[in-house]
């Protein structure tokens, strides 16, 4: 998977900017604030019509304008696909080739990245909610019909706990309404929940693999899934249905005093154990560093095994806060195989040696110079 160009049309800060030509691997170089993660986090919103770095899509318009507009062409294996995706305060237009995409489903999966910043250190030390997002983000990829359960499970979790809100100290005819919710809420938590542990279960056997190689085979990483009302390992639909079923029943009166949802995939969570010990607690920074890392590389090889074709890889400011070791295992891995696309603020903190006819930008203040 290759992007060929980009054009951005009130995109944050760019009025407008048209790059015609990309390399296998390409340096965007600027100071802070000038628009260099912008650039790549365009990418990434093409591919997910969504942001790594916010909810809110009126932040990815420029200021004054009513609407932002990302196109590409798109490299793959079997043929270029032009990408567009428009912004506004009436929502999100995805078009393909010019044809319009009647659902945002349809469009995710055209363009498929990978990206690695900062932040995501925090997918093994924050909170439960940042690692449920990276879950939902992978799989949405490359299961296009897992965005869908997610959307309408999070449509029936809404009008749930709306309703359990209301139940407190009504008698049983008044929360018979509750049964219809938990029917439709346990029919798409299941899938979700299916997929979370089927994905999880790949990733594992890539992450463990490339964990042992960045540690010279020190560390064993293991994942786990942390479902809120099943077995970890349990993936049959039936069993899942019930046992979610019977948790609801067991929780309801719980539920009606707090007034919400207090099992399904919206409260699971995801573990790390490096050599047994879980690595959110007593793993250290390089531990964290080296597990965020080979879930990352993990995922390029899951997508290329999903897919048949590697991702885009969106490295955004994040080679100068790896070692040099880290830094090296990471280029290399990503070398003639992955299109790749990098940040920082410049040259110098790069291991240029390994990036030999490297493709450079200069970014300053929404202006691109190659």
């Amino acid at each position: 998977m290759f992007v060929n160009n980009i054009s951005l049309h009130h995109y944050r800060n760019y009025e407008s900017l048209q790059l015609d030509s990309f390399g296998d691997v390409n340096l965007i170089i600027g100071q802070n604030a000038q628009g260099k993660t912008n650039l790549v986090e365009a990418l990434f919103v093409l591919a997910l019509t969504k942001s790594h770095r916010t909810s809110k899509d009126k932040e990815l318009i420029s200021f004054e304008a009513s609407s932002s507009h990302i196109s590409a062409e798109v490299e793959k294996k079997y043929g270029s696909l032009k990408l567009e995706l428009s912004l506004s305060s009436q929502g999100k237009k995805a078009k393909i080739n010019g044809l319009e995409q009647r659902k945002l489903s349809d469009f995710i999966g055209s363009l498929n990245v990978v990206m690695f910043a900062p932040e995501d250190l925090e997918i093994v030390k924050g909170t439960p909610g940042v690692r449920r997002r990276f879950l939902d983000m992978e799989i949405g990829q490359v299961t296009p019909s897992y965005l869908f359960h997610l959307q309408q499970y999070q449509k029936v979790l809404l009008q749930r706990n709306n309703l359990l809100k209301t139940l407190w100290g009504k008698d049983a005819s008044q929360q018979a309404m509750l049964d219809i919710w938990n029917m439709q809420l346990v029919e798409h938590g299941v899938k979700i929940v299916k997929k979370r542990k089927q994905f999880i279960k790949k990733l594992q056997k890539w992450a463990e693999s490339i964990h042992q190689g960045i540690t010279n085979g020190i560390e064993e990483l293991r994942l786990q899934y942390l479902p809120s009302f099943a077995d970890s390992e349990e993936e049959d639909e039936a069993v899942l249905f019930e046992t979610f079923m019977i948790k609801l029943s067991q929780m309801k009166e719980q539920e009606i005093r707090r007034g919400m949802t207090l099992a399904g995939p919206h409260r699971d969570d995801l573990a790390f154990y490096i050599n047994g010990k879980e690595v959110q607690t007593y793993g250290s920074q390089g531990q964290q560093r080296t597990t965020a890392l080979s879930l990352k590389l993990a995922e390029i090889e899951l997508i290329q095994e999903e897919i048949g074709e590697y991702p885009v890889l969106l490295l955004d400011d994040v080679l100068s806060e790896l070692d040099p070791y880290r830094q090296t295992q990471l280029i290399e891995t990503f070398q003639t195989k992955v299109q790749t696309f990098i940040t920082a603020t410049g040259i110098e903190s790069l291991n240029t040696d390994k990036m030999k006819g490297a493709s450079i930008f200069h970014v300053h203040s929404g202006q691109v110079d190659s």
